[in-house]
């Protein structure tokens, strides 16, 4: 990962590595990201069905969700090397070969448990941009750990639902327009 040192990038690995169990994988962070050094924290819902055959939480997969996230952080003018990708529910809790289904209640309480040594994990986070529904229940938890850092809701990515109405594709690119004015002012 870009713009860390070795033990900020470790202890990152150690804390992903920390969540996983047996019967639910954690994704790891993509190296080609921020990593520790990130300003920004784009917290989507949870990995896809898909990403069992990647392992990496990422933008460069080859679904829609990748390829919106993508266009949409580019055309807002933020960095890669500032930016993390991560999820509210980090676990893959879809079967492998399943379509992705609702989480649970329970599952959504235990990710958004584990955010706050996420979130300590990042000493030069500045946004963190909560994706969709389940995202933006990390508010509260964003706030009372890292009350320092702004947090900011839109749509997710996900072609679902950006194609649903001309209003959600405009709703992300203002709010990741904030997210960059607000880096640019932390400089």
């Amino acid at each position: 990962m870009r713009g860390a040192t070795g033990s900020d990038q470790t202890a990152l690995e150690r804390w992903r590595r920390s969540l996983a169990d047996g019967a639910a994988p954690v994704p790891r962070f993509d190296p080609a990201d921020g990593g520790a050094a990130a300003r920004l924290l784009v917290l989507l819902e949870t990995p896809g069905a898909a990403v069992n055959k990647w392992d990496v939480v990422s933008r460069d997969h080859p679904t829609g969700t990748a390829r919106n996230l993508t266009r949409f952080l580019a055309e807002a003018g933020i960095a890669r090397a500032d930016t993390i990708l991560w999820n509210a529910v980090p676990w893959i809790v879809h079967a492998p070969g399943e379509r992705n289904r609702p989480l649970r209640r329970a599952e959504i309480a235990r990710g958004l448990a584990v955010l706050p040594p996420l979130l300590a994990l990042l000493p030069r986070l500045k946004v963190v941009v909560l994706a969709g529904r389940v995202a933006g229940e990390a508010r509260s938890v964003v706030a009372a750990a890292r009350p320092d850092v702004a947090a900011l809701a839109m749509p997710h990515p996900s072609p679902t639902f950006v194609c649903t109405s001309p209003d959600v594709p405009r709703r992300i690119a203002d709010t990741l327009a904030e997210a960059a004015a607000l880096l640019n002012r932390a400089r």
